[in-house]
């Protein structure tokens, strides 16, 4: 299976050279703006018949100059990797609001902004190329807990439905142009897993392979997933995709993530990837985390050994990514023990010790 663009060759280099900084939190930022229905609706969906507010996603399609300026603004806060708005974007979660037959669209949309974003930034910084990871998100079901606690063996997704689900937004991120797939937020293996087929089938078709990143979320003090499962098993459960990264964000702060981010570094065969939130929301649901404050943290990450690749989840903002640039900058990546990750996934060398 090929893997031989040279925007490939461009980011397996910089990952060898230093830490890469990842954005922060494209919620919070759309948040910002106070967006009202119209707003959402644009045009393009003025007769929709379902209120679309909150659906961030499809401000892509209704809103994409608010969409690119974000990108724009971690760019310009020192971001190498930007992610597409397109978490929940998804055929399964956008049913929510009867809009499964834009996901396509949606993606496809998020991606080609994204890339212009990267690429103009990269224009301006020849030496510092810019990426973009195209991103699947959880979806809001889950394969393997069922919703409600009077019959265990219910469940309100199936397997397979996930796969034709990533399948679909997976090939759309393709054609927009994404450098990266991202499985992100991972609260459930089994979506995992099924991510992780979809996407090998679409490499499998495609004839070539992109660099994938996982990163799961530990939802709680008991530092487990919320299928159950430790960060150790986590990894040791998607390890045989051989991704290009793999760690954690989202649920707790950079306090709290530490010991099991280190619990992944001290295990993984490829780099390691961590964007907390800033910090744990208040009773109003905002995060009072202030930007030096979580520098402080990630440069101690790095600074043990810790990391490759960090940025920030919920309640990070370009601050906070200009912020971590700075305290990363002059510190080395996470040794990878053999790291040669073109030749990995091209499967001409296995990966070991």
């Amino acid at each position: 299976m090929s893997v031989t663009s040279n925007r490939f060759d461009q980011l397996s280099n910089a990952a060898q050279e230093r830490i890469l900084v990842l954005d922060g939190a494209m919620g919070t930022m759309i948040q910002q703006h106070k967006l009202d229905e119209s707003h959402y609706r644009g045009e393009q969906y003025a007769d929709w018949p379902s209120e679309l507010k909150g659906n961030n996603d499809l401000l892509s399609v209704t809103q994409p100059d608010l969409v690119y300026q974000i990108h724009c603004d971690y760019l310009a806060a020192g971001a190498d990797i930007i992610e597409t708005n397109t978490f929940n974007a998804t055929p399964i979660a956008m049913a929510d609001y009867g809009m499964q037959a834009e996901s396509r669209l949606i993606n496809i949309e998020s991606a080609k902004i994204a890339r212009r974003a990267a690429d103009d930034f990269t224009r301006q910084t020849p030496d510092k190329p810019r990426f973009v990871a195209g991103v699947l998100g959880p979806t809001n079901r889950t394969a393997s807990i069922s919703p409600d606690v009077n019959d265990p063996g219910k469940r309100n997704v199936t397997f397979d439905q996930l796969v034709a689900a990533y399948t679909e937004s997976c090939e759309a991120l393709i054609e927009g142009g994404v450098d990266i797939i991202m499985l992100e937020t991972i609260f459930d293996t089994l979506n995992a897993k099924a991510a992780a087929f979809a996407v090998q089938g679409v490499f499998d078709r495609l004839g070539e392979r992109l660099p994938v990143m996982v990163s799961g979320t530990i939802t709680d003090a008991s530092g487990r997933t919320l299928s159950g499962q430790t960060a150790e098993a986590f990894y040791y459960s998607l390890r045989h995709i051989e991704p290009f990264s793999f760690g954690l964000n989202c649920a707790l702060g950079p306090d709290l993530l530490r010991q099991y981010v280190a619990e992944i570094a001290a295990i993984s065969e490829c780099l390691v990837s961590a964007h907390p939130n800033a910090g744990l929301p208040n009773e109003f649901g905002e995060y009072d985390l202030e930007a030096d404050q979580m520098a402080a943290h990630i440069q101690e990450w790095a600074s043990s050994g810790l990391v490759n690749i960090v940025g920030g989840c919920c309640g990070s903002t370009p601050e906070h990514i200009q912020a971590l640039a700075n305290a990363v900058a002059a510190l080395p990546p996470r040794d990878v023990p053999r790291f040669d990750v073109k030749m990995r996934l091209s499967g001409l060398e296995p990966f070991v010790h």
